[in-house]
């Protein structure tokens, strides 16, 4: 089933939730349709909370089945509450904001193309994937540019043909382009996704959705 929704009125909910392939995190305050909605398509269980006291919980987590990668400036009581889902690595240097500067599923991860090496070695062993630096699109933050799940990789619709060949390079997934949200070019700015499923947000045409079932897996 496809689903498009937004997020008190902003279609923008890649920023503001992150989903794994057993549960998805999402702001405390979030309405229960919102909650439910995830819930359903991605075949979840939801987690609500806050990161750093925010709702922009998809800007600052990331991972894979291996575990979860996170800013370094969570609390405490944050950061116990994700272990109770799984391991937890802090990204503790000034490049914290992991899931804009990383794009990451079982197989690689692209990382912001000004991160350390140190700390993609780090990202390496914890993830259990190769780490390569990269820009989408001429866009750094890459977990904003683009969606990946372990089904297919959706890069933004301006990425270029060298750009394609490396992602396709790396895995042996499908790899396409599409926007979100009317033309927006930062896909992972307005898609929720797992292998399971995804929702776009609320300004999404159907020849998106179309897109994105396409290239991610997920055709009927």
């Amino acid at each position: 089933m496809k689903y498009t929704l937004s997020l008190d009125g902003d279609p923008n909910i890649g920023v503001f939730a992150r989903a794994f392939e057993e549960f998805a995190i999402l702001p405390e305050t979030v309405p229960d349709s919102f909650a439910d909605a995830v819930a359903e398509a991605l075949d979840v269980e939801i987690v609500r909370m806050f990161l750093q006291g925010t709702s922009i919980i998809g800007s600052l987590i990331t991972g894979n089945s291996r575990g979860m990668v996170v800013s370094g400036m969570i609390s405490e009581e944050e950061r116990g509450r994700l272990e109770e889902y799984g391991e937890v690595m802090l990204l503790d240097e000034t490049m914290n904001a992991a899931g804009n500067v990383i794009l990451v599923n079982d197989e690689f991860a692209l990382v912001h193309p000004e991160m350390p090496v140190t700390l993609m070695d780090r990202i390496s062993e914890f993830l259990k994937v190769p780490v390569e630096r990269m820009q989408i699109a001429g866009i750094p933050t890459v977990g904003m540019a683009s969606v990946v799940t372990n089904k297919g990789v959706l890069l933004s619709p301006r990425a270029t043909q060298h750009e394609i060949d490396r992602v396709e390079a790396l895995t042996s997934l499908p790899v396409g382009c599409g926007s979100v949200n009317m033309g927006s070019i930062l896909v992972g700015t307005g898609v929720i996704a797992n292998s399971k499923g995804f929702i776009a947000g609320g300004a999404t045409t159907g020849f998106e959705l179309g897109r994105m079932e396409d290239v991610l897996g997920l055709l009927r």
